[in-house]
């Protein structure tokens, strides 16, 4: 199987997004409760205990505007977050954790299907993918799953100062070689550390450059 990846290509321009204000909005289960603005929405989702909400806070800025938990699988809700009164960060609900039991798997796996295939704001999905670990099938499938559907994505690899250079260097190749035998190409790759701030600036700068793209 080869599936073509369907995203936004273009030369990225050094933007540099200053996030003035980051607010929470609401959260609920209902994508026909979610706001309908119109403004643009980038979503970002993972497996249980990949780092989103650690990510969010340092992306935004914000300590503390996603609730972290040493438990995984704490956030069961869409919740939506207005960013500079412009476009919307949306924290999804994270997939695959295990005690949640079958039943709560399936509730959670359908609020994610819901969003993905109803929400029109939806513009750019990140999905987080641990670079510690060996590519999971849980994770290719969700990945192989977005190019079924047609749905702009970009991957995020979290917690790189937890590895060598050496070490990262070979898991993110692995990854991208296994993407590869189901993919003509990949889709943009981001490398971040909430710790240490790493690919902050080069996530934003993706989303400003959308942005511009769809106000043009």
């Amino acid at each position: 199987m080869s599936i073509k990846i369907v995203t936004l290509h273009f030369v990225q321009k050094q933007n540099r997004m200053n996030i003035k204000k980051a607010e929470f909005s609401i959260s609920n289960t209902d994508v026909a409760k979610c706001p309908r603005d119109g403004r643009p929405e980038y979503a970002f989702i993972g497996r249980s205990n990949v780092g989103k909400s650690s990510l969010i806070n340092m992306l935004t800025g914000k300590k503390g505007l996603a609730l972290t938990s040493s438990t995984p699988g704490k956030t069961q809700l869409i919740n939506h977050f207005l960013i500079n009164d412009e476009w919307y960060l949306v924290d999804l609900p994270g997939y695959g954790y295990a005690q949640r039991g079958k039943q709560g798997r399936e509730k959670i796996r359908e609020i994610i299907d819901d969003y993905l295939d109803k929400r029109e704001e939806l513009t750019c999905l990140f999905v987080l993918l641990d670079c510690r670990l060996e590519p999971q099938k849980i994770d290719l499938e969700f990945i192989n799953q977005l190019g079924e559907s047609g749905i702009p994505f970009a991957i995020i690899f979290t917690k790189t100062d937890k590895l060598s250079s050496s070490k990262l260097n070979e898991n993110i190749s692995v990854y991208k070689d296994t993407l590869l035998e189901y993919w003509e190409e990949l889709p943009p790759v981001f490398y971040t550390s909430s710790e240490h701030k790493k690919g902050r600036d080069e996530v934003l700068d993706y989303i400003d450059t959308i942005n511009q793209l769809l106000d043009e």
